[in-house]
């Protein structure tokens, strides 16, 4: 019988439960469930989980559990980023991963592959004597999942640094003033090299999963703060235009949202124009079993706009994306 199957990616920005928080987790909740019941995701990938603390115990994704509960979200094998000491997740932004089917195993990659490059700073003040390391915001997450028919699928769960600069020593008047535009030039190079490094990490992982098996099944999933043409979206798709090798043509990692109408195409509205941030990437070997994807971008706001704040829209600013496959028995997938 053929496997039905619905991988989807949803960042539900800075899920959290911090008391006095407006809008509350309740509020969110009510808007945020509804939308998760509607994805009927077989493997969900979600970015901005926050992590909460009650006394005596490890930060866990309280919030999470919560928005959940009812659903069947809730019976599913979970994995997350965790601490570097492997106790607690994180206190924002945590990569999840959750499977209605079983999890073999799981790893989060930060500098593994690429290690921080060097820089020195051309406008701060004081100026920098030396280079000092770039390092990335977050890791990503991997997870080998058992389908049915013992099929091994593995899913990548990224969350790329966003296109706001980086700080900058001294060029900053306050939260939201620079000083001067090459202060915010700079500013946004060192989040670009940032988000690029990661694609980079990423890439480099991927290319490891078909050294070992050049027909693998891989998908990478999440918020990748980047369109389509641009350069770390290039980086991990791999596509034979920009390596100019055709033997590796296996190893291209294709976009889904490709097959849904350009009009529709966008997960976030920034200044009235419909941005493609959030993607699923699958590899050729996949693409013979994808049968579609679906943004539900319906009731999207424009966050960027006056007054659109999370009071009025108390569900995340991201649209989830999900794609969907039909794969046969194992037999036949692996003959």
């Amino acid at each position: 019988m053929p496997i039905k199957l619905r991988i989807a990616t949803f960042n539900l920005e800075n899920l959290d439960d911090k008391p006095g928080e407006k809008p509350t987790l309740e509020e969110r909740i009510a808007v945020m469930r509804p939308q998760l019941q509607r994805l009927n995701a077989d493997i969900l990938c979600l970015q901005e989980v926050n992590g909460q603390e009650q006394v005596g115990q490890p930060r866990q994704l309280l919030a999470l559990q919560k928005l959940i509960e009812g659903t069947p979200y809730a019976n599913f094998a979970s994995v997350s980023t965790m601490t570097e000491d492997k106790k607690q997740v994180y206190d924002e932004r945590n990569l999840v991963i959750l499977s209605r089917f079983e999890i073999l195993g799981h790893q989060q990659y930060k500098h593994k592959f690429a290690p921080p490059p060097l820089y020195r700073t051309v406008t701060a003040t004081p100026g920098d004597k030396e280079a000092k390391e770039v390092t990335w915001e977050r890791p990503f997450l991997h997870a080998t999942i058992k389908l049915p028919d013992s099929q091994i699928l593995n899913i990548i769960n990224v969350h790329l640094k966003s296109k706001l600069p980086s700080p900058i020593p001294g060029q900053k008047l306050n939260n939201y003033t620079w000083k001067t535009p090459s202060g915010w030039a700079e500013g946004f190079f060192l989040s670009s090299m940032k988000r690029v490094g990661q694609a980079l990490e990423t890439r480099i992982f991927i290319d490891q999963l078909f050294d070992a098996d050049e027909e693998a099944l891989v998908v990478v999933c999440g918020d990748f703060n980047a369109e389509i043409d641009e350069v770390a979206m290039e980086a991990i798709r791999g596509d034979v235009e920009n390596t100019g090798n055709g033997k590796l043509s296996k190893r291209v990692m294709v976009a889904c949202e490709r097959s849904i109408p350009e009009p529709a195409r966008f997960s976030l509205l920034h200044h009235g124009k419909g941005r493609m941030l959030d993607h699923v990437l699958i590899s050729r070997r996949l693409l013979a079993y994808y049968r579609g994807a679906e943004i539900h971008n319906e009731l999207l706001h424009d966050e960027s706009l006056a007054f659109a704040t999370d009071m009025l829209y108390p569900e995340s600013d991201h649209a989830p994306v999900i794609a969907q496959f039909e794969l046969p028995d194992g037999n036949l997938l692996n003959s």
